[in-house]
């Protein structure tokens, strides 16, 4: 009798590989962008930046989103996915070391790098979600978006405790969050070493026309896309300071800005599997706005700490589950990996223009009045508008 033996599937190892590569790079798309929220007011002092210009630091991410995303499937479909997911990766750590240095060039060339390197992540990852797992697009969405969300809300709450009680400092803080970049890097060049043995897979397929952006139920997408983004880009860049306005502590109110986004976490995974089991999305997009109205509210009336918690807490779940849905219409609305990879480019650049104008937009309101009423009754309008482009996108069509 012959002894049966187990046998590995490298074709399966090589799957397991790949989606440990999406989550390691979903752990870099944002720890260098939410741990500076809490940071903003000791980088300000130390390199002497009005509030208009760590507004614009904040923005600055965003706007090279804006500015790459649609190049993004143009450079995969030459180099393949891996090449231009490392080259990214790489960006974002040569970014972050610099953004260490404190002087006003190598603090916005650094957020420029690492906007750049966000940006490919950001855009490639919907698109190889839905070319590899087109049957578990909503499942495979729920778990890169949870993963950012995770570390997110870490990054938020560690860092002023890492400046501080490990006496890093601002710079020695935002030095730590390179450190899942190289172990994504390592893995990626393995990723790398293994596609080249299989010439032309997984690579981006970009469609000849230019179809999408005449298509009105893209620029919902992109609307709703950017609008969310400009209510959660706002939060981490000023929620700190707002709440240090109310009484608390900066380590406080970084520890609260962590809350907000731990407190998202159970929507970041659910929103996506449920989207993707209903043909209509109409009804999630209604419940998530009507979240973010009534926290913003909250925080722009609310008097007592009990108050500013819930308002906290419902802004976590407003955010937590807007973004995850914003990146399942990209799946869910397109028909194949290229259209989504089409779709994925279009709408993140239109959509993080729109949010690159929040933090700074906020931060020179506050500039001028000095108060955080004016911001805040911006954020409600906002809230609005994100709960009619959410619901127009929710409906079930195809672009």
């Amino acid at each position: 009798m012959e002894l049966s033996h187990t046998k590995v599937n490298p074709k399966n190892t090589s799957l397991y590989l790949f989606i440990a590569g999406i989550v390691l790079v979903a752990f870099n798309l944002r720890p260098a962008i939410t741990s500076l929220g809490p940071l903003v007011g000791m980088i300000q002092e130390d390199v002497g930046l009005a509030h208009w210009s760590a507004g614009l630091l904040m923005s600055l991410p965003l706007v090279v989103f804006a500015l790459m995303s649609p190049l993004v499937p143009k450079i995969a479909i030459r180099l393949t996915n891996e090449m231009t997911l490392l080259l990214g990766l790489s960006a974002l750590f040569v970014g972050i070391l610099i953004r260490s240095i404190p002087t006003p060039f190598f603090l916005f060339t650094g957020t420029f790098l690492v906007g750049l390197g966000i940006a490919i992540g950001n855009v490639l990852l919907p698109a190889v979600v839905k070319s590899k797992f087109p049957q578990k697009f909503g499942l495979m969405t729920s778990v890169y978006s949870t993963s950012m969300g995770l570390i997110a809300s870490l990054a938020s709450g560690i860092s002023v405790p890492l400046a501080v009680d490990v006496n890093l400092g601002w710079k020695g803080a935002q030095v730590v969050w390179g450190i899942p970049a190289i172990v994504a890097i390592i893995l990626w060049v393995f990723l790398l070493k293994q596609s080249q043995k299989n010439s032309g897979v997984n690579k981006v397929v970009l469609p000849s026309s230019t179809t999408m952006w005449r298509t009105p139920l893209a620029w919902q997408i992109a609307i709703f896309m950017g609008f969310q983004s400009f209510l959660f880009y706002f939060t981490i860049s000023w929620l700190p300071e707002i709440l240090h306005s109310h009484g608390m502590t900066m380590e406080a109110a970084g520890w609260m800005l962590s809350l907000s986004q731990l407190v998202g976490l159970p929507a970041s995974f659910f929103i996506p599997v449920f989207a993707g089991r209903v043909q209509s999305q109409v009804w999630i997009a209604f419940a998530l706005s009507c979240s973010s109205v009534i926290g913003y509210t909250g925080l722009l009336l609310g008097t007592s700490y009990p108050i500013l918690i819930v308002s906290i807490i419902l802004i976590g779940i407003a955010l937590g589950g807007s973004f995850p849905l914003a990146l399942s219409y990209i799946g869910l609305r397109a028909r194949n990996g290229s259209q989504a990879a089409e779709l994925s480019g279009m709408a993140q650049s239109t959509g993080y223009l729109l949010a690159a104008v929040g933090p700074f937009f906020i931060g020179y309101l506050f500039d001028l009045t000095h108060l955080w009423t004016f911001p805040l009754i911006a954020l409600i309008i906002v809230s609005f508008i994100v709960m009619v482009f959410g619901m127009l996108s929710g409906r079930n069509r195809y672009v």
